[in-house]
């Protein structure tokens, strides 16, 4: 049985070409997992090194656990993963390789930059750019829903960018990361 998913969402799923694995969440838990996408050397100057996309999933339910099958389109040999289990008031980050078939925990750190977003007006976040192929670097997610906050685009004349505004809720905690280089960790 899958859950969550719309027919557009399960014919996207079918069109996907790649690799697909499966985790299963205890109860009270909800696991989200990102690729880390490396920026096109030719234009590392203009856009971060690196972006996030949020894998798509189909969600099973097995008695008390749910067992999701998330995709890979279009996978390279070795793709960086960032795991993100969301439980009753914390988030376990762990960063993954998929190689293979197989998802492995990994052991060379990669740096993640993640905080906790908090305001008691309505607030909007940090500008941040897009690539041209319309990718970001950072990720706010809803820890209660784990939904990601879908940013507002807008074309900056000035400096000829797409960029990306996130309206934050009042009395509301958000959970947001980005990959960075390890130069960039100060």
């Amino acid at each position: 049985m899958i859950l969550g998913f719309r027919e557009k969402e399960c014919k996207k799923m079918d069109s996907i070409q790649g690799k697909h694995f499966s985790i299963t969440d205890p109860q009270g838990v909800s696991t989200v997992i990102y690729r880390i996408n490396k920026t096109d050397k030719r234009l590392l100057d203009e856009y971060p090194k690196y972006t996030l996309q949020r894998l798509e999933y189909a969600e099973e339910l097995t008695g008390n656990l749910k067992k999701k099958t998330f995709f890979v389109d279009e996978p390279e040999n070795e793709e960086d993963l960032v795991i993100l289990s969301f439980g009753q008031d914390k988030v376990v980050v762990n960063m993954g390789i998929l190689a293979e078939d197989k998802v492995k925990i990994a052991k060379r750190p990669i740096p993640i930059k993640f905080d906790t977003l908090y305001s008691e007006k309505e607030t909007e976040y940090k500008e941040f750019r897009y690539t041209p192929d319309l990718k970001r670097p950072i990720s706010i997610i809803d820890p209660e829903t784990t939904e990601e906050i879908k940013p507002i685009l807008y074309f900056d004349q000035d400096t000829n960018e797409v960029k990306g505004k996130c309206k934050l809720k009042p009395y509301k905690s958000y959970f947001a990361f980005e990959i960075r280089d390890k130069k960039e960790d100060n």
